[in-house]
């Protein structure tokens, strides 16, 4: 088995997944079947296998489903109770729960539930990019940017004030574009998102 690249800098992954998939009929994209398993999962290996060594996973629709059905051993899990106000809650919630935890980590890797073409070595190439805990950095896609995303620890507090809506940190990343360090994952990954029933069929 490959080992995951070391995380020295202790970069914790944060796992978004508590949409409703309301162009998908009202099914939970974290519940989504691929490889036979939950969505949710294959998320969650993934950041796990590009090197974070803790993975937060904010839920919201159908959350207690999702824990009864997914193996998330060894996960935090936060309930983000206003998830239908769009992603920017869930990014708030999971930044707040970062900031309060025991376990210090120097950033935190952004990523969605529903991009599964963008697998573990997109992951370990943003977690490179972490230099402190003013990093600012994301993977690009032929220059345009994209998940995941990597904030440095310092920055979550004025990202978490400025996180609505279904924005999420688009705001605070504009405002704040010429200190980005773009990650070119073009050749490595694809960043789709499966979001109508069209989408479903990238699915495995």
């Amino acid at each position: 088995m490959t080992q995951p690249p070391t995380n020295a800098a202790g970069v914790t992954g944060l796992l978004l997944a508590a949409g409703g998939g309301r162009r998908l009929g009202g099914r939970p994209k974290a519940l989504l079947p691929h490889r036979g398993r939950p969505l949710v999962e294959n998320a969650v290996r993934v950041l796990r296998e590009g090197g974070c060594r803790t993975v937060y996973v904010v839920l919201g629709a159908a959350a207690e489903e999702v824990r009864a059905r997914a193996d998330l051993a060894g996960c935090v899990l936060v309930d983000n109770p206003d998830w239908a106000r769009g992603m920017g809650s869930s990014l708030r919630a999971g930044l707040e729960a970062l900031t309060a935890s025991d376990e210090a980590s120097a950033g935190a890797l952004v990523s969605l539930v529903d991009q599964p073409g963008i697998g573990p070595e997109a992951v370990a190439r943003v977690l490179s990019a972490h230099r402190s805990g003013d990093s600012l950095a994301a993977a690009s896609y032929d220059g345009k940017r994209g998940h995941p995303v990597l904030f440095g620890a310092d920055r979550w507090a004025d990202i978490a004030a400025s996180a609505t809506g279904d924005r999420g940190a688009r705001a605070y990343l504009k405002a704040h574009e010429a200190e980005i360090a773009l990650v070119e994952c073009g050749d490595i990954a694809e960043p789709y998102d499966i979001d109508t029933e069209a989408d479903l069929g990238r699915l495995q």
